[in-house]
């Protein structure tokens, strides 16, 4: 059903490239993306004879090419790259994909998240970049702490994307896919996505997704071991209660294990979510679960997260906590903590100042625990 629902709405979109009336300028590039660059210091709980570097300075940099135009049948033609510009002489793609839009929705096809991230309702947060739906800055250094024994991979990588301790909703990452985005009516937004083998990825979700190999260019092997295709669907829906405005969503992932093994089971994983806006004040609250791509005593994996903001003129103050529970070692389970507190002034269109101070602790079954206190304070710069 949902390959057939993802197929009609292809087709749709074909139908509308092909008719009639195709005018229209051509496609130019514009030049875009993002600096997010911090300072940082920590003060945290490390192995013993391992020290971590108090004092560093962490980066997180894009450049996005992006370009559109509509032609005189209405339908609007796009395409977006987007590029990671941090490391010695690295400039590695990670987003490439083209759209397809008009009265009847929107078409993405190539490498870009899916629908369960795209449509995924977030809390506010200290600071979006550290503390938000996806974490861009990750000050603390879980290798020299005393949970890196190899059990413990979901401390300060509680996500299944690894990238921090966050809670996106993206299995497939920037797989290539299909996914379809519903017009916004009367607030009620849909999405669907179709991810033929999530081996085309740029990042690895899991250790059991890179047993899939992929030639550039060419088909790939279908049951090859490990997780092949997967499927998202979401919904969310935006409105107004007298002077509250409010945003509520949920999405669900299913990637598919092609060889069943004892442990293993289909990487599941689903999310619902609200934030409330009143005034100059923002409340939310989300919540999130995956079964770690594991069967039997190991498929738990819950996240719950609750954020508030508050803006004044150029200030935003932001606070938010999240705690996560992981069985992904039944035998030591493990559930940490975060809070988080901080203040983002605008100094001018898209620049930003930004503070904030987050306490973490990892509580271990049995093993002692982990802490860590951190500042951040940088700048974001989009252009």
């Amino acid at each position: 059903m949902k390959k057939l629902l993802l197929a009609s709405a292809a087709i749709v979109g074909m139908t509308a490239i092909t008719s009639p009336a195709l005018a229209g300028d051509g496609i130019s590039l514009d030049l875009g993306g993002h600096l997010k660059g911090y300072v940082t210091y920590i003060d945290q709980d490390s192995r013993l004879n391992n020290e971590e570097r108090s004092f560093d300075i962490l980066r997180e940099t894009e450049i996005h090419f992006t370009g559109e135009t509509t032609l005189d049948n209405g339908l609007t033609v796009g395409v977006n790259f987007e590029a990671d510009a941090d490391g010695a002489d690295s400039f590695q793609l990670d987003e490439s994909y083209a759209y397809f839009a008009g009265s009847w929705g929107r078409i993405n096809a190539g490498e870009e998240d899916g629908a369960a991230y795209l449509l995924q309702v977030a809390a506010p947060s200290g600071d979006s970049n550290y503390d938000g739906i996806r974490q861009f800055v990750t000050p603390v250094n879980v290798t020299l702490s005393n949970l890196n024994d190899g059990n413990n991979p979901n401390f300060i990588t509680v996500h299944s994307g690894g990238e921090g301790l966050d809670y996106d909703n993206d299995l497939t990452r920037n797989a290539e896919k299909l996914t379809y985005l519903s017009p916004v009516m009367n607030g009620f937004q849909l999405g669907l996505s179709y991810t033929p083998d999530v081996a085309d990825t740029t990042a690895t979700i899991d250790a059991q997704f890179a047993s899939n190999t992929n030639t550039i260019g060419g088909v790939n092997q279908d049951d090859d071991g490990g997780y092949g295709s997967a499927w998202e669907g979401a919904v969310r829906y935006e409105g107004q209660m007298d002077e509250i405005g409010y945003t509520v969503g949920a999405g669900y992932a299913n990637v598919d294990l092609e060889n069943s093994a004892a442990g293993f089971d289909d990487y599941k994983e689903w999310n619902a979510g609200i934030d409330l806006d009143w005034a100059a004040f923002g409340l939310g609250v989300v919540y999130t679960e995956n079964n770690n791509g594991q069967s039997g005593t190991q498929d738990e994996n819950e996240t719950w997260v609750v954020g508030a903001d508050y803006t004044t003129g150029p200030y935003k103050l932001g606070a938010s906590w999240l705690n996560n529970d992981s069985n992904v070692d039944a035998a030591t389970p493990v559930e940490t903590n975060r809070l988080t507190g901080g203040l983002i002034y605008t100094y001018g269109p898209g620049m930003t100042f930004r503070g904030s101070v987050s306490y973490i602790e990892a509580e271990r079954s049995g093993q002692t625990d982990v802490d860590a206190t951190h500042l951040l304070v940088g700048t974001q710069i989009n252009f």
